[in-house]
């Protein structure tokens, strides 16, 4: 096993990048690569995994018939869970073939019947309908332009039913940190996104957290450069540290985590 290091393209279009992506790790185990850090050991993305799916699990307890749009759905990681918990869940995603694995797996897992899958852009989203709950898990940390970044959650805020809630996961963290940025990705100060939640209306009614540890995130801009065994290493030793801090300490600890957890509400309506 080693480290994969998948350069970020110097010219990222996002269709393009998605799609290679998926091509490359979707059908691969979990698909965890495909969705989580690319091209990094299976063991780095399932820590990721199970520390987004602890801060998300109090805003996850869906009741049966909950409409559910998860947004840049990959290969249905989310969806699934929701839809085995009753939920009637729309998927969209801007990968042909990251829809195509959602598919295969929803329906490997007995849920397709709760699943419906699509392939869009969420800039320009049209999902066909109100949703009691819009889940987005680290997607806007990818949209790099600032229009299409205000469009894409303005048609997130759009797709809101009634009294509907909205679920973010974004890297989010609350001092300057761009030695994580690249082609593809931006860890925005948590004040850009909660200008961007006010500017659609939106109100937040929690703010948690979901990785406080330091160690991976002070690795990972350098572990790629390092010999193969012992760039392994040190991931498995920054990964073994951080799964217990971020565990007990993970949605507390907001002020301190990498990613933050938003929890929205249109304010229209209020009284």
């Amino acid at each position: 096993m080693t480290v994969r290091g998948t350069p970020a393209p110097q010219l990222y279009r996002p269709s393009l990048y998605w799609e290679d992506r998926a091509q490359r790790f979707a059908a691969e185990r979990d698909g965890l690569a495909a969705v989580c850090a690319y091209g990094m050991p299976e063991f780095y993305n399932r820590a990721i995994h199970l520390e987004q799916r602890l801060a998300l699990a109090p805003w996850l307890k869906v009741r049966a018939g909950t409409r559910v749009l998860d947004v840049g759905c990959g290969v249905g990681r989310w969806s699934r869970l929701l839809a085995a918990r009753g939920a009637d869940v729309t998927g969209v995603d801007l990968s042909p073939t990251m829809i195509a694995q959602a598919q295969r797996r929803a329906a490997a897992e007995g849920v397709a019947h709760r699943c419906r899958f699509q392939v869009q852009d969420l800039s320009h989203l049209d999902a066909r309908g109100k949703f009691d709950l819009v889940l987005g898990v680290t997607v806007l940390q990818h949209i790099l332009d600032p229009a299409a970044l205000r469009a894409a959650l303005a048609s997130m805020t759009a797709h809101l039913a009634p009294g509907g809630r909205m679920i973010l996961l974004e890297a989010a963290p609350t001092t300057a940190a761009t030695r994580c940025d690249s082609t593809v990705f931006r860890a925005r100060h948590r004040d850009v996104y909660l200008e961007l939640i006010r500017g659609c209306d939106l109100k937040l009614r929690a703010l948690t957290g979901v990785d406080p540890a330091p160690f991976r995130r002070q690795l990972l801009p350098y572990v790629r450069g390092l010999p193969g065994k012992l760039s392994l290493g040190l991931l498995a030793l920054a990964t073994a540290l951080s799964l217990p801090i971020d565990a007990v300490f993970g949605r507390r600890a907001v002020q301190w985590s990498w990613h933050a957890v938003f929890v929205l509400e249109a304010r229209s309506g209020e009284g």
